[in-house]
């Protein structure tokens, strides 16, 4: 089956070589599995215990009954439901009806401790939201909110970020211990954060599952990320408004990802809109599972660091990305596609095509490349990024075309392609860095008015 699937991905990565990207981005979206239900419906009202003051148990125990009964949908009616978090299981769709809102509680001790990964970072943490693990055909569908209540008065006040204080009787921010259990590389049993030393969860998570659908809804005032697939294969998320602007709150962030839809989606986010990653530094190299096929269409991004980010945290690598009939358009948007990795994460990134993305305003730029992220000059795993193109993209205001901020003495990224494109308003020199490229080529490119080339870099 791995020879099988070695050969699939050999075959499509010469096809690309070929200059049929988009061709290709077809028979990746029909390969996408997206899941069925049956017509049974489970109503949470019908399981509400009068003595609780949360719909958890209620929401949860519909749940377990409907994916226990072969699977259906487990509907949330129009009207206001507070509660902590929610474990989904197969053949399981959880259906908001249009009205319907469920507001997540704010107490973490209602969050008991799952087996997740944040930053890259594999750990025990509080439970996401939303939360699935080893589940096949799951859904969050319907046009309800979900509101996490986070702000900067309970899960992301400055103590709780910057003045954590450990088990050990130390004091820190809130990710020090993580960022300790990967540089000293403790065991997965002695990675458990909960309590008040547990860093904030995602709002909705995925961990291993197949067959993954979110439509509809809209998320907003998450703790963390709002949307983290992770070794999930088959995913689509549509007509989904994203809107939440605390600290780490990217929209959606698939990890070691394969076939993934984002169609029609809005993003207003306080940090990358999107964010494709594949795991941190030695976690990443253990496992080693690329995030592969992703296809960004139709979407509108807002404020954020960036429309589509890959990485930083990127070391399994990432292959195939499609991002086609976006609108992007923010003075809080700081770029268009951003790349970014060092050489302790490493990581090879190709293939990452762009087409028909109307830019009004961008902060910085329409391409950024970092090599050196965090300021990270030297190590061992030196991240490689190549065969990127650009076509039929247009911005009416940004700061420069593109940087490459990569290494004197070695090229680590080539193979950059503009064509058909037109760039106005580039208020500074188009080309900001371009150290360690090769081979970058502007084709019909039109920069403030006249044709931009080669000799122009």
């Amino acid at each position: 089956m791995r020879s099988l699937l070695l050969l699939s991905l050999m075959l499509l990565s010469l096809q690309m070589r070929a200059g049929n990207p988009w061709r290709q981005m077809k028979r990746v979206e029909k390969s996408i599995v997206q899941p069925t239900f049956p017509d049974r419906v489970f109503r949470i009202t019908d399981y509400k215990d009068a003595t609780d003051t949360l719909y958890t148990k209620a929401i949860n125990q519909a749940i377990i009954e409907c994916s226990s009964k072969g699977g259906g949908v487990v509907l949330v009616p129009r009207g206001i439901y507070k509660t902590a978090a929610i474990h989904l299981r197969s053949h399981v769709n959880l259906h908001l009806e249009e009205g319907a809102v469920l507001k997540f509680t704010l107490d973490p001790e209602l969050y008991p401790v799952v087996l997740t990964r944040i930053e890259g970072i594999d750990c025990y943490n509080l439970s996401p939201l939303i939360y699935a693990y080893g589940e096949m055909d799951v859904a969050v569908t319907g046009r309800g909110l979900l509101d996490g209540q986070a702000d900067f008065t309970n899960w992301i006040t400055p103590d709780k970020i910057l003045h954590v204080a450990f088990p050990d009787g130390s004091n820190g921010k809130e990710k020090e211990m993580l960022n300790r259990a990967l540089e000293e590389q403790w065991p997965l049993e002695r990675r458990v954060f909960e309590h008040g030393y547990g860093m904030r969860p995602q709002f909705i998570h995925f961990y291993k599952c197949r067959n993954v659908l979110l439509e509809g809804f809209e998320v907003n005032r998450s703790p963390f990320w709002l949307i983290h697939p992770l070794m999930c294969e088959n995913v689509t998320l549509r007509n989904l408004s994203l809107k939440s602007h605390g600290w780490n709150n990217d929209g959606c962030d698939p990890e070691s990802c394969r076939n993934v839809l984002i169609e029609n989606c809005f993003f207003d986010t306080g940090d990358d809109c999107i964010a494709i990653k594949s795991g941190k530094d030695d976690d990443g190299r253990k496992w080693m599972i690329p995030s592969e096929n992703i296809i960004v269409r139709g979407c509108t991004m807002r404020d954020g660091h960036a429309g589509v980010a890959i990485g930083s945290e990127i070391t399994g690598g990432c292959s195939n990305v499609w991002v086609e009939n976006c609108k992007m358009d923010s003075p809080n948007l700081a770029r268009i596609i951003r790349i970014k990795s060092n050489p302790n994460r490493g990581g090879e990134v190709k293939n990452v095509f762009v087409r028909n993305v109307d830019v009004g305003t961008c902060d910085l730029a329409i391409l950024g490349i970092e090599l050196k992220y965090w300021n990270v000059n030297e190590g061992k795993y030196y991240p490689y990024f190549h065969n990127i193109r650009f076509e039929n993209v247009t911005s009416r205001k940004s700061r420069y075309l593109m940087h490459v901020d990569g290494f004197e003495d070695r090229v680590q990224a080539k193979d950059i392609f503009f064509t058909n494109c037109r760039f106005e308003g580039v208020s500074e020199p188009e080309v900001n860095i371009l150290n360690g490229t090769g081979k970058v080529k502007f084709k019909n490119v039109i920069v403030n008015g006249g044709p931009f080339g080669e000799k122009n870099k």
